[in-house]
């Protein structure tokens, strides 16, 4: 038998909030390399908050993230809203070529190669020949494959998605799941929000279902049982906005 895989990203009692008001609740468990998994749950679960907590944006109330053999800068991040002003008159090579900065430092210059990849970049996502087009002119489904493309010049070791199949059309979805697919293949590790159970199902062996607590988390066809949902959703009846932070009482 091998040897067991070490866990890339370890949760430990992570507790979320904004303001002292929950967002997640001491949800403990693990990312191994190499995963693909789907985050769901109603609206409210604080699927967003913990993508924010993965990629280093929030700090925790209580527990911790645990990076095992990682730093922050080996993880993308793609926020349900983008991050690009539509009216900043950039290009959208120049946009795909921020993917860089990381290597290049915010006073670098782009090199030759880092053009022809940004380029690449653009062709794996079928917007080549858009090198030159403003940014602010793309469709929203243009707009979200020149995001994908700026996220494979960052050759991420952990990628996280937020939301990315929203308001885009179903050729363009269709195109980047098969992205998605690639750096799974790749033995990139994937965690995505996702609203789609159907979407989930095909796609993602792998959900976390939340409701600010966690309900499961494992093989998707276990952790999508029609018990879990009807729990999730019952959990999700019964929250409190005004509820404080709670703090379990030392062992």
């Amino acid at each position: 038998m091998g040897a067991l895989a070490v866990p890339e990203i370890r949760l430990e009692g992570l507790t979320l909030a904004y303001d002292r008001h929950p967002a997640v609740h001491h949800l403990s468990g693990s990312f191994v390399p190499g995963s693909l998994t789907a985050v769901v749950g109603p609206n409210g679960a604080g699927k967003s908050t913990l993508l924010k907590a993965l990629a280093g944006l929030i700090k925790p109330a209580e527990g911790r993230v645990t990076l095992s053999s990682l730093q922050q800068r080996d993880i993308a991040y793609l926020p349900q809203q983008a991050d690009v002003d539509g009216s900043v008159p950039l290009s959208v090579l120049e946009v795909v070529a921020l993917g860089h900065w990381r290597r290049m430092g915010l006073f670098g210059g782009l090199r030759g190669d880092d053009i022809e990849a940004a380029s690449g970049a653009l062709s794996a996502v079928g917007l080549a020949g858009f090198e030159t087009r403003a940014i602010g002119t793309l469709s929203a489904g243009q707009f979200q494959r020149a995001l994908f493309a700026r996220m494979m010049l960052q050759n991420a070791k952990v990628i996280l998605l937020d939301e990315p199949f929203t308001a885009i059309d179903a050729r363009t979805t269709a195109d980047l799941l098969d992205l998605v697919r690639r750096w799974h293949d790749e033995k990139r590790t994937v965690v995505t929000v996702l609203h789609d159970y159907d979407q989930v199902r095909r796609n993602f062996p792998e959900t976390l279902l939340l409701a600010r607590e966690l309900v499961a988390w494992g093989p998707t066809e276990d952790t999508l049982s029609a018990g879990n949902l009807l729990k999730a959703r019952a959990m999700a009846e019964s929250w409190r906005d005004d509820a404080l932070v709670c703090r379990r009482p030392a062992a």
